[in-house]
């Protein structure tokens, strides 16, 4: 039985290979990290079979996890013409799905999570997968993680109303950001550090959960 339902996880990730490549997703290695990370041990296991599917999924206490699309385009936008991602803040860990494909393009992941359970599914995960470069941490993610700044990629999985200041500063020089940012409407930005100072370039549309303070 479990071989069977192994069988049909990797026809399932096959397929959503191929879907990423026809909705545009160009680079071999996002593609890749995509496909060596198995995205139904995320899920609860009554959606298991759903878990290789374009579309967010629940996670509980009003998370979900992101659809495969969005994590690509938001990694691909980070990578892109670069060899690695460099040090990578993400900023809502969830259950760690995205952390585990952003570990497969560099050495060095720091995640944060606001929700004590959601860490404590991710940290299991991590455990599974023998992921061992990624270290989370339950924290505010709009304070970012300063001790181990600056990062050459910061990426947030919720929306803000506006850029968080703190995450800004913790950007290094010649450093990418990719972010939700906005409540009813929504729209990714994309963020540059030069020495002369940031650029934003405002992308897709989108539909995130809200970037909320403090911890639980």
């Amino acid at each position: 039985m479990l071989q069977g339902i192994g069988m049909t996880s990797q026809r399932t990730r096959v397929r959503m290979i191929d879907r990423l490549r026809e909705q545009g997703i160009r680079s071999d290695a996002v593609l890749s990290a995509m496909a060596a990370v198995p995205r139904h041990i995320f899920v609860e296991e009554a959606l298991a079979s759903r878990a290789y599917e374009d579309t967010a999924l629940p996670l509980g206490m009003g998370q979900t996890i992101s659809q495969p699309y969005v994590v690509a385009r938001m990694i691909e936008l980070l990578l892109n013409g670069r060899s690695t991602l460099g040090k990578t803040l993400e900023i809502g860990a969830g259950c760690g799905y995205q952390a585990a494909v952003l570990a497969q393009l560099t050495k060095e992941v720091y995640a944060i999570e606001r929700l004590g359970p959601l860490l404590e599914k991710a940290k299991l995960h991590m455990r599974a997968l023998q992921q061992f470069n990624v270290r989370l941490k339950h924290a505010d993610g709009q304070l970012g993680l300063p001790e181990a700044a600056p990062f050459d990629s910061i990426i947030v999985a919720a929306a803000g109303i506006q850029v968080p200041p703190a995450l800004l500063s913790q950007l290094a020089v010649g450093g990418r950001m990719v972010l939700p940012v906005g409540t009813t409407e929504q729209y990714l930005s994309f963020i540059e550090r030069t020495p002369e100072g940031f650029t934003e370039t405002r992308l897709d549309a989108v539909r995130f959960v809200p970037l909320l303070s403090g911890t639980q």
